[in-house]
């Protein structure tokens, strides 16, 4: 089993920063993508970025030049720098992470998620 544990949300106005980071834990083998999705109220759950086991990254066009994406395969975490942050980046934030364990194989496993609220 995998555990999945965001933490870094928060209030924060607009124009700030914050730092979100996401651990995995439990019988994990191999990591794969690991990636940052939100969901506002009355929204459909997106893509925010995502970062793949050779350290390339996808964004939504929305975070491209204000997020940062990062990874430490050591610590098998995963991390999202928001910087100029807007209202409109207000969401529960929810980690998810392509994981094979030892017994299992490559699964999607998603945290609780974290709220982050902006405002103006």
């Amino acid at each position: 089993q995998v555990q999945v544990v965001e933490s870094g949300g928060g209030l924060v106005q607009a124009g700030g920063s914050l730092r979100l980071s996401c651990a995995a834990s439990g019988s994990i083998f191999m990591l794969n993508d690991m990636g940052w999705y939100r969901q506002a109220p009355g929204k459909e759950r997106e893509l925010v970025a995502r970062i793949h086991s050779d350290d390339t990254a996808d964004y939504a066009d929305s975070v491209k030049t204000r997020f940062t994406i990062s990874r430490d395969n050591a610590k098998n975490t995963v991390y999202l720098q928001m910087n100029s942050l807007k209202p409109e980046d207000t969401a529960v934030y929810y980690c998810a992470i392509q994981a094979r364990t030892w017994e299992r194989a490559f699964s999607d496993y998603w945290g609780q998620g974290t709220q982050v609220t902006v405002s103006s």
